[in-house]
């Protein structure tokens, strides 16, 4: 087994989600005017992605454990490709439904696989090693708007969307070429991990501080556009740039956190993230203009960037033999949140106004440190075995 090769063809699949969180987004203009879609059916639609990769994040971990990661990774890039491919040549609304959530349930699946995968063969160094897998969700992010607005002045978006699901197929090909770990778990023990894993109360908290980490998020990039078109009189093409400093702070955090920060501990990174979220939220609220909004937003990304990659290497190191199970029930939590306080955040933008968007993030990041000084001193007063 080629550890090395395993994780960089996990980078490639991250990169993968990364391109696949961005694209629908970007061609949905060009979907409207080819199905005479309205907003209301639009809306529909960026529903049906998250609920998509909902789905994937409940199924992966499972099936992981069970039946180990080739075919699960083969199987989520090739469902992957079938979405891209549908919503390329889709000439009815029913079927670009089909086809948006095929997208987000092997996105879903992609996601949690190789995160869980990374943290599986990391023997050290999970948390630094999942930091780094997430940097090429950043590159994924941000590099397909730019290739997209190159490619569209040659290129019809079905066809770059097409290109997008030929490039699905060959990873996948390439996951059933590769050695992966076995499968952890054989039928009757895996039945009795779950139960333990339901009632294990450090999991119990690191999916409630995922919760609220990954609405922070959703917030921010769902909502941000609107709140600097209204606030800071910005327009819509310099909002845009100033969003896409979010996740570029992101990827320079976890760039630098997985590689020059290897052995600073985590309760001192998790410390400087706050100070920074806080410092950038500040800025974007306080001070005003494009520059304040940039630098504002990306500090806010490079803080909020360790969340994930090292409470994933908690779940990693406590449940070795039933990580990917572990990984699904967090992430699966992670993505209910994100959703319902972003639906939250729809109601307060509605009957207060877009000004209280900040407040909502802010108050959310006062309970990631409250749950973050929680989740490290139970870590520090046990030593849980593995379950």
């Amino acid at each position: 087994m080629n550890r090395r090769l395993i994780f960089w063809s996990a980078c490639l699949g991250m990169m993968l989600f990364g391109i696949t969180m961005i694209t629908f987004g970007s061609v949905i203009p060009d979907l409207k005017h080819k199905l005479d879609i309205d907003d209301i059916l639009a809306g529909s639609l960026f529903s049906l992605l998250p609920l998509g990769i909902l789905a994937g994040s409940f199924l992966f971990g499972p099936i992981a454990d069970r039946n180990g990661y080739r075919l699960l990774l083969s199987v989520s890039c090739l469902i992957l490709a079938a979405g891209f491919e549908g919503a390329a040549f889709s000439n009815s609304i029913a079927s670009l439904f089909f086809s948006v959530f095929f997208i987000g349930l092997g996105g879903g699946a992609v996601n949690g696989a190789t995160n869980s995968l990374v943290s599986d063969i990391s023997e050290t160094g999970k948390g630094a090693n999942l930091n780094l897998l997430g940097v090429f969700y950043g590159i994924g992010a941000l590099g397909m708007p730019l290739i997209f607005g190159l490619l569209r002045k040659h290129f019809t978006y079905d066809r770059v969307l097409s290109a997008t699901g030929l490039l699905c197929l060959a990873v996948a090909m390439m996951y059933l070429a590769i050695g992966f770990p076995p499968a952890k778990q054989e039928k009757g023990h895996f039945l009795n991990g779950i139960r333990k894993l339901v009632t294990n109360r450090f999991l119990i908290l690191v999916s409630v501080f995922l919760f609220f980490e990954s609405s922070a998020e959703g917030i921010i990039n769902n909502w941000t556009t609107l709140y600097l078109l209204d606030n800071n009189h910005i327009e819509n093409e310099k909002a845009l740039f100033a969003l896409s400093a979010f996740v570029a702070g992101m990827s320079v955090m976890r760039l630098i956190t997985g590689g020059l920060l290897r052995n600073v501990s985590e309760k001192k990174i998790y410390t400087g993230c706050f100070a920074i979220i806080l410092a950038g939220l500040a800025i974007f609220r306080f001070l005003h203009g494009e520059v304040a909004a940039v630098s504002g937003l990306f500090l806010t990304g490079a803080g909020l960037s360790y969340g994930f990659p090292v409470m994933l290497g908690f779940i990693g190191s406590l449940f070795v033999n039933l990580s990917g199970t572990a990984m699904s029930v967090a992430l699966a939590f992670s993505l209910i949140g994100n959703m319902s306080l972003n639906y939250l955040m729809g109601l307060i933008a509605k009957n207060l106004g877009i000004r209280y968007f900040i407040t909502l993030v802010f108050l959310e990041v006062l309970v990631l440190i409250f749950l973050a000084a929680i989740i490290f001193r139970t870590r520090d007063k046990q030593n849980p075995t593995n379950t």
